[in-house]
């Protein structure tokens, strides 16, 4: 307990400081890199505690946020998860995914992400309402998790995957890396959790788009520049507060420290009754838009044949507006 409350306090008081606690190597770094669709939570309970998940994370979503979260899930033989999130300006994000035991302690999993928008008018400086062209972008990611429990206490998860995007026609892929650990403490329920998602090197684009100058004149480019993958590092814990047989509220705090912006550093609360009612309440600072904090609710399911999980999950910008995300998960005996 105290140590989590020492965690909680020092994220509360890092969030107000002009500092970052970890070394940011010449600034923000603000739009330095590609792949931006990386970084947007797929799932509706990781946004509900506002994203404060990757101590937390025992399900599916797991292969997102920690891989070695999947070692937590439940007896089931299959695990499947599918989550949509209806982003801003139309732009859809869908993910699903898959996790099986292959035995007590070893466990692997598949993940397929895509964000699409649709038709979008191209215009220049010259035409701003624009050419009469458009253009669509489509990003995707595909990755293959392992993950071990090494100890009773101790769990380690690694996620291979390939990741590209496109606009237009012009794209660009890589291979990436996501690892992490969680570790159960072992003193007032507590859990602490490390991770690094989007571990990568750069890629060049490939491709052409033309580009309309003065005069009318049309120049094709077929030449980029290299752009990087958003690494971020993820550190957590997560204390259940209440821990009764009908009755289970869990705190979490989490720090974010991303390779192409500032720090965010997230607080958030998960209610649970009987297994099978849960609401969830967070906030992430440090983010340059923020709203109302995010909320969201959850049920569980048990059958004869496994486990069905709904979630939903909200998210409020001030000027961009509103985020919503549903969650669907089905296990089988």
């Amino acid at each position: 307990m105290k140590i989590s409350a020492a965690l909680l306090l020092s994220l509360l008081l890092a969030s107000t400081a002009s500092a970052q606690l970890l070394p940011s190597f010449g600034g923000s770094r603000t739009g330095t890199t590609g792949f931006q669709f990386l970084k947007i939570a797929p799932d509706a309970r990781s946004v509900g505690v506002g994203e404060s998940i990757i101590a937390n994370t025992n399900d599916v979503a797991a292969l997102f946020w920690n891989p070695a979260g999947i070692t937590k899930v439940d007896t089931q033989k299959l695990h499947l998860q599918f989550s949509q999130t209806l982003y801003y300006a139309d732009v859809n994000l869908s993910f699903a995914g898959a996790v099986v035991p292959l035995s007590k302690q070893t466990f692997i999993g598949a993940s397929f992400e895509t964000l699409t928008t649709g038709e979008m008018p191209v215009t220049t400086e010259f035409q701003p309402f624009g050419t009469g062209q458009t253009f669509v972008a489509n990003n995707l990611a595909v990755g293959l998790s392992l993950a071990r429990i090494l100890t009773e206490n101790f769990s380690f998860g690694v996620t291979g995957k390939y990741v590209r995007e496109s606009y237009a026609d012009v794209h660009a892929g890589t291979a990436v890396i996501d690892f992490g650990f969680q570790y159960e403490v072992g003193k007032a329920n507590t859990r602490f959790a490390v991770g690094v998602s989007n571990f990568g090197f750069n890629t060049e684009p490939s491709g052409a788009v033309e580009v309309f100058s003065v005069g009318g004149a049309v120049d094709t480019v077929s030449d980029f520049e290299k752009i990087a993958v958003p690494a971020v590092f993820r550190i957590g814990i997560a204390w259940d507060a209440l821990k009764k047989t009908d009755h289970l509220l869990s705190i979490a705090g989490q720090l974010n420290h991303p390779t192409d912006n500032n720090e965010t550093y997230g607080l958030g609360a998960e209610y649970a009754w009987k297994q099978l009612l849960y609401a969830r309440a967070g906030y992430e600072f440090g983010l340059d838009e923020t709203g109302i904090p995010n909320f969201g609710f959850g049920l569980r399911f048990k059958r004869n044949f496994g486990l069905l999980q709904l979630d939903y999950g909200f998210q409020d910008k001030s000027k961009l507006g509103t985020v919503h995300r549903i969650t669907f998960g089905i296990s089988f005996l």
